[in-house]
């Protein structure tokens, strides 16, 4: 059981006039910074927070691939890619937090596309996959809004946290054993992902 006891108060006299305050003042200082002493990883900063606030307020948006932030695998959805995710969320659920535990995947239902955000770099070590496409640089994908939860247009089928992307190895593995098709072609994919939604 809680306790609330009320603070005291301090008693003011009737009437009283408090004097006024010295005057204020401010000094303009000059912090103009030159373009050569920013850090170079540092140049594009305000690009990207305002990338991220317009997600934040739902609008489209559209990131390059690699970098810092990740790669996409593409593959067909459909039941067999819905049992990836399924197996994706019991592999990357850590008994703490929600059942939908599968890093970040879209499905773009008009083109029947399952997009699994995977690390930065994963485009450069995928070999060719009989039932996956994997992009990095330097193509771009617009991201639906992030309380995008269900149709219509893209959608977040598993939502963007930001302590996971999907495995690769791991989504690997799962995708040849089951094996959904048929896979987005490479040339296909550049062209469209950076307008899906």
């Amino acid at each position: 059981m809680s306790v609330t006891q009320q603070m005291p108060r301090r008693q003011r006299a009737e009437g009283r006039i408090r004097p006024p305050g010295p005057p204020v003042s401010f000094t303009p200082q000059n912090f103009a910074v030159a373009p050569e002493s920013v850090a170079p990883d540092m140049a594009d900063l305000a690009s990207r927070v305002r990338t991220f606030l317009s997600l934040q307020r739902g609008e489209v948006l559209q990131l390059p691939l690699g970098g810092q932030f990740f790669d996409i695998v593409v593959t067909a959805s459909g039941p067999q890619a819905y049992a990836v995710v399924r197996l994706l969320d019991g592999l990357q659920h850590s008994g703490v937090e929600r059942l939908d535990a599968c890093g970040p995947v879209i499905e773009d239902p008009l083109r029947s596309w399952l997009i699994w955000l995977v690390p930065p770099g994963t485009s450069e070590r995928w070999a060719p996959h009989r039932y996956a496409t994997c992009l990095g640089r330097p193509y771009k994908v617009a991201l639906p809004p992030m309380t995008q939860a269900k149709p219509p247009g893209p959608y977040w089928l598993r939502p963007c946290r930001n302590d996971r992307l999907v495995p690769p190895a791991a989504l690997r593995d799962l995708l040849d054993r089951f094996q959904p098709g048929p896979t987005p072609h490479e040339t296909l994919l550049g062209a469209v992902l950076s307008d899906i939604s």
